[in-house]
């Protein structure tokens, strides 16, 4: 696969200086004019202002010049417009999402790399031993920040053309569906790097981002809403698309922020068949149920007015 995961989100917000306080609590390293790092990925998120929220643009990694000469071929058959940048020259082409109207850069960039690995958690089961003593993320206490982005949720009004975008566009390929409602898209190993859901209203559901192991998705919530409870929205729980543990946080502007780990990986296409998942059963293996707010963000009427229904 010429691609290799997401680059980079950038978000329009509001209220951009408690928008960068949240993150920069949520664990990214804040770099200064709202642009943040991951611990591995580089500077991966950006924060601008927009009078409401919403996606701004998405960035999708490639290896080498080839693959944006691919994609923008790609592109051109699908008559979408191309934008080349004056400034990396071949090295990237920018295409808006027709639909969502977000803009889509392919950019190359170097594949991440997490050097060291971290070591494999040790866990006890019945009748299995595999740790002596106290569990080791008692000895853990340095704040929780992100290793990646790992994915972006994307609500749009025509499900369709967006996922054509970007399957037959960028090259994205199907991991799984929830029935008609929604599609998990991937361009790297893991199980899904974009999902696009059909919505009232054009928007940016949530960014994920990748966390060690289960320990640090709870430790990285629990950090988050200690003197903050309003931040919470869906979690602990387990995904049955991609596996993954998850807890779900909401920034000041009203988008969703995902700690995640063990997601399933799709190292070759041809190990994979994409299944229809149906209902909530798709949705989660265990935890507790989504809050409506979760299916319908609060702020849903207010985006499709052009309004901004604050926190």
């Amino acid at each position: 696969m010429a691609l290799h995961g997401l680059g980079k989100v950038t978000i329009g917000v509001p209220n951009v200086d408690d928008t960068i306080a949240y993150y920069t609590d949520f664990g990214l390293e804040h770099r200064g004019n709202g642009v943040f790092a991951t611990r591995d990925g580089g500077e991966q998120f950006a924060i601008v202002y927009a009078p409401t929220r919403r996606l701004v643009e998405l960035s999708v990694a490639a290896d080498d010049e080839d693959d944006i000469a691919a994609t923008a071929r790609q592109l051109s058959k699908l008559g979408v417009p191309l934008e080349h940048d004056p400034i990396h020259g071949p090295s990237a082409v920018r295409a808006f999402e027709p639909i969502t109207g977000a803009a889509v850069r392919v950019a190359v960039r170097p594949r991440i790399s997490i050097d060291p690995p971290p070591p494999a958690t040790p866990v006890n089961g019945p009748g299995r031993i595999d740790r002596w003593g106290r569990a080791p993320f008692l000895s853990r206490s340095e704040p929780v920040r992100p290793r990646k982005l790992g994915h972006a949720v994307l609500g749009s009004t025509n499900l369709e053309a967006t996922k054509t975008f970007f399957t037959d566009g960028l090259g994205f390929r199907v991991s799984d569906y929830m029935e008609d409602h929604a599609v998990f898209l991937r361009c790297s190993v893991e199980h899904h790097n974009v999902l696009v859901m059909s919505a009232p209203v054009n928007f940016l559901h949530h960014t994920s981002w990748q966390v060690d192991d289960v320990d640090e998705v709870g430790r990285g919530a629990h950090d988050m809403l200690e003197g903050n409870p309003e931040r919470h929205i869906w979690g602990l729980g387990r995904h049955y698309a991609g596996s993954n543990f998850f807890y779900y946080l909401k920034d000041p502007a009203g988008n969703f922020s995902e700690y995640y780990s063990d997601m399933d990986c799709i190292p070759q296409d041809e190990l994979w068949d994409p299944e229809v998942l149906h209902g909530m059963a798709g949705l989660y293996s265990w935890g507790p149920p989504p809050p409506p707010s979760f299916l319908e963000p609060d702020d849903l009427a207010a985006l499709m007015t052009g309004m901004h229904a604050g926190k």
